[in-house]
């Protein structure tokens, strides 16, 4: 269904693996090079030629991996060899000698830790070089790298009758391609993306081949690029596609000066295949011909990386998505059947669907499949399909994996140990970014290069670029959280090996003794019986209680693995355990020294045990939603290298002193304001690196002076900020506006949330257009405040959400500012919800629109709104309005009495088409 797979795709298997080692070995060079290794090794009368050994046989294996990791595909040895190296790799990176781990030691810890490190390094030492000197006999090579074997390219011929389901998406490229409204000055570019076997090939040959496609250009040409990007043989495919003739140059210029000629003043369609290059200096020398062409000419890119397409500059991109199952179906039943009936044979079509399923809407594994059982007549044969996994296929007739495993092949080092992680959760499963990157550092797999950039920030960038190259999908109900495709879930589980485990559709996958990662899901905890096999695991680093729709019965399940399991774990760096019926953690848990992510949110835990602050490598403690909690430990302040502190919607009294010891701290919710003396505002103001903080109960800010101790002012970093009174409270007035004023936050703010306000003013730097990178700003519950301050002047806000503000009457010239600049000239959102006594909103004394870029409006619950709406765009916009029994704007006296929302340009609001707005939900993940 989509280009067939080159010869080196099939049987080149050089690097499956071997990211997971060469990561880890580049991690232990580099703590192996820290001087304070040195240091600690001298001072505890250590034997240091343990660590030149270790990085000489380290050197060593690195030297033939690549060799190895070819040869294990088919040499079982080999495969063995590998998995012990991954393993002994684990366990030196298990040991605690390394600087960061000692430096929160005492001198007695250290002394004791160095008596127990000698021999265990040692024997570390003697099992890498057992495995070192078997090179010779497992005949691996340095540097192995062989000839490639051809590549077979793809063709512009398409056989149609073998196509479902692309026709919307044919006709959607078409449109785009005969549109000669474009007002780009080079050759306008349309990228087809999507992952590899989505059928990025054959929709390009569909339109290539279209009869209007043909009519509309003069000339058209197709190139195959593949991943080796050789501009001189491109050209002059391009040339010989163009002429239909043999060219025998030699020279780059000669040829590209050629084809200039025979392309001027032309309108031409070029096809560039299976594109992978992200150097704009060899897709700028290839186009340079190109601009010779007619207006109207085009360039069709497929590509599986959006980064390869965006660097082409696109004027349209089509992600390309899987097919329906019903589509799928039809392509299979086209190969398995041929011309018979499939209802002929109702035990294969049986098996079938299920198949089917497998091939999760992917055009390439439908076709592969259905094109291996065509001549099987057997309904074991067709089980035995059904029950293998994709790399369990036969490598001469299945081209599912090859197809997958290019991409994941094109992967650095760094983003193949992240991906191949990914494998710990359930197919379908849906991740939320935010936690997958906390769990990534918390693995040691983020490299920080720029120490400017934070750990998170990385994070997001790896993140950033498995999905610009396909490797996830954004959840259709969520937009923080991802998807993996089936088949990309499988392709992570054949990189991780045996070393990624998971409890999926009540079965066990992959578990052995090796294993350090593994997940299940918390509807599959209903017995304790189920973690008998992982008595064996002594090694495991990640332990996963992933949340779902149905918690299930837990409660005993909890206890076992809370009391008796856990505390043997002691290399875990990952512990997530959010089981609502856990009521307590065992003392032992602090313990566990290697922590660095803890996860016990929704759980009915009402507090932690005091042994949690000795854990100094912890990363990220979670605890949203605990209920129940109400306090934290005394000496929390131990924690030092914490970067996340979540304890949203607990019932914390207050704050225990401390917390501005802190000092990595990056995320802090909720940090609850106490009068108490020891436990006050001020400790805000030594969290320098904050990016998110909410401050609640802040009622208890007893002044101004208080206030401006949390120096919010010289938090460079920080991004998202919450502002929240107690509702009930009965604060002073004045002190609180006093307050306000005072906890004026850096202008590098982008997201800003005031709550339960009651102050009648807001601060003056709120609306302030020192504040450019304001981006989202909810006013909610300020019900004293009769006005709003001038938010026009913010250049940058693209979301402004007006909630429950019980004084507010109506909207007038201040709200637009009176600096000259136009007003909103960024807002998409404009939400104004529950205003009891808002009346009217005046239009700004500016001309033209008001908020020139508003894509949306929403106007609910305000009874005594009586219009009229500002001078909104031209441009279609979304207007939802809920009951306001006096608004007269769209209806002409008639009452809205329910929810409606529109999609019109501003000339048909009089005479509105309403749609029904439907809310989605899915299973949200970790």
């Amino acid at each position: 269904f989509t280009q067939i797979p080159s010869q080196s795709d099939l049987f080149s298997w050089d690097t499956v693996g071997e990211a997971l080692l060469s990561a880890s070995f580049g991690v232990l060079f580099e703590r192996l090079a820290d001087p304070l290794l040195g240091v600690f090794f001298g001072e505890q009368n250590l034997d240091q030629t343990l660590l030149d050994k270790l990085n000489t046989v380290l050197l060593s294996v690195n030297a033939v991996l690549s060799d190895a990791e070819e040869k294990q595909i088919t040499n079982l040895a080999v495969k063995k060899w590998v998995n012990e190296l991954k393993d002994a790799a684990y366990h030196a990176d298990d040991l605690r000698f390394f600087p960061q781990n000692l430096s929160c030691e005492d001198s007695e810890a250290r002394v004791k830790l160095g008596k127990n490190i000698e021999p265990r390094l040692k024997k570390i030492v003697e099992r890498l070089e057992s495995l070192a000197n078997q090179r010779d006999i497992l005949n691996l090579k340095e540097s192995a790298s062989g000839k490639p074997p051809p590549i077979i390219p793809s063709t512009s011929l398409v056989d149609e009758s073998e196509v479902f389901g692309r026709d919307k998406d044919k006709e959607e490229l078409i449109k785009n391609l005969l549109d000669d409204n474009s007002q780009d000055k080079g050759i306008p570019v349309i990228a087809i993306v999507g992952i590899g076997g989505v059928g990025k090939t054959t929709l390009a040959q569909l339109v290539y081949n279209d009869t209007r496609v043909k009519k509309h250009f003069r000339s058209r040409a197709w190139a195959y690029v593949s991943e080796q990007f050789d501009v001189f043989k491109v050209t002059r495919t391009i040339f010989e596609s163009v002429t239909s003739m043999h060219c025998n140059d030699t020279q780059l210029d000669v040829l590209q000066v050629k084809l200039k000629k025979r392309l001027m003043r032309k309108r031409f369609l070029l096809v560039l295949d299976d594109t992978w290059n992200e150097n704009f200096i060899f897709w700028d020398l290839l186009s340079r011909p190109l601009k010779a062409g007619a207006y109207g000419s085009r360039v069709i890119v497929t590509t599986r990386n959006q980064s390869v397409a965006s660097l082409m500059r696109p004027v349209f991109t089509h992600r390309l998505l899987h097919l329906s199952y019903e589509e799928c179906w039809s392509l299979f039943a086209k190969h398995a059947f041929s011309a018979s009936n499939p209802d002929e044979y109702p035990t294969l079509k049986g098996i079938s669907e299920e198949i089917v399923k497998k091939c999760a809407g992917l055009p390439l594994a439908a076709k592969t499949l259905g094109g291996m059982l065509h001549s099987k007549v057997e309904a074991v044969e067709w089980r035995r399909i059904l029950n293998s996994e994709i790399w369990d296929l036969p490598n001469d007739k299945s081209s599912i994996l090859p197809a997958l495993r290019l991409s994941y092949l094109h992967l650095p080092p760094h983003l193949k140990q992240c991906f191949a992680y990914c494998s710990i959760f359930p197919k379908g499963y849906e991740i939320e970014k935010g936690k997958l990157v906390l769990l990534w550092m918390a693995e040691g797999f983020l490299q920080q290069p720029n120490r400017m950039d934070s750990m998170e920030e990385v994070g997001d960038e790896y993140f950033q670029e498995l999905l610009s190259r396909s490797f996830f999908q954004q959840s259709s109900s969520c937009k923080s959280s991802f998807v993996m495709h089936d088949l990309i879930n499988d392709l992570a589980q054949f990189a991780s090996g045996e070393f990624c485990s998971k409890f999926e559709n009540g079965k066990l996958h992959g578990i052995s003794e090796k294993a350090r990662h593994f997940a299940f899901l918390m509807d599959q905890l209903d017995g304790p019986e189920k973690f008998v096999a992982l008595s064996e695991v002594k090694f495991l680093r990640t332990f996963l209680l992933l949340r779902s729709a149905n918690p299930g019965r837990c409660s005993a399940s909890c206890k076992v693995v809370s009391d008796e399991w856990l505390p043997t774990m002691k290399h875990l760096r990952v512990l997530s355990f959010s089981c609502p019926t856990l009521t307590k953690l065992p003392d032992s848990l602090g313990q566990l020294k290697h922590l660095r992510y803890l996860d016990f949110s929704e759980t009915a835990i009402s507090k932690l045990p005091s042994s949690i602050c000795s854990l100094c490598n912890l990363q990220t403690l979670l605890l949203s939603s605990c209920t129940k909690l109400t306090e934290l430990p005394a000496n929390i302040g131990n924690l030092i290298n914490l970067r996340h502190l979540d304890v949203s919607e607990t019932n914390l009294t207050n704050m225990p002193p401390g917390l501005g010891e802190l000092k990595s701290l990056q995320v802090l919710t909720d940090f609850v304001v106490n009068r108490d003396s020891e436990s006050n505002i001020s400790e805000l103001g030594k969290l320098s690196h904050l990016r998110i903080l909410s401050i609640l109960k802040l009622e208890n800010v007893v002044s101004a002076e208080a206030a401006s101790e949390a120096n919010l002012k010289s938090m460079n970093h920080l991004r998202e900020l919450v502002f929240e009174w107690t509702s009930d409270s009965r604060h002073v007035q004045n002190e609180t506006e006093e307050v306000l004023d005072h906890l004026r936050p850096n202008e590098n703010l982008k997201k800003l949330t005031i709550e339960n306000y009651c102050g009648t003013r807001f601060p003056n730097w709120l609306g302030d257009a020192i504040f450019s990178n304001m981006v989202i700003l909810r006013l909610n519950k300020c019900k004293n405040c009769t006005s709003l301050p001038p938010l026009g002047q913010l250049s940058s806000l693209q979301g402004l959400f007006i909630t429950k503000m019980e004084g507010l009457e109506r909207l007038d010239s201040e709200f637009y500012g009176h600096s000259g600049v136009k007003p909103f000239r960024s807002l998409k959102t404009l939400s104004f919800e529950e205003l009891p006594r808002w009346t009217h909103w005046m239009p700004s004394a500016h001309e033209g629109e008001d908020f020139p870029s508003l894509q949306e409006l929403r106007i609910k619950e305000c009874p005594n709104f009586i219009g009229n709406l500002p001078k909104l765009p031209c441009s279609p916009i979304n207007l939802v309005i809920s009951p306001c029994q006096k608004f007269q704007a769209l209806t002409d006296h008639k009452e809205v009495q329910e929810e409606k929302s529109l999609d019109e340009d501003k000339s048909l609001l009089a005479k509105p088409r309403f749609r029904p707005r439907m809310a989605k939900r899915g299973r949200r993940g970790t």
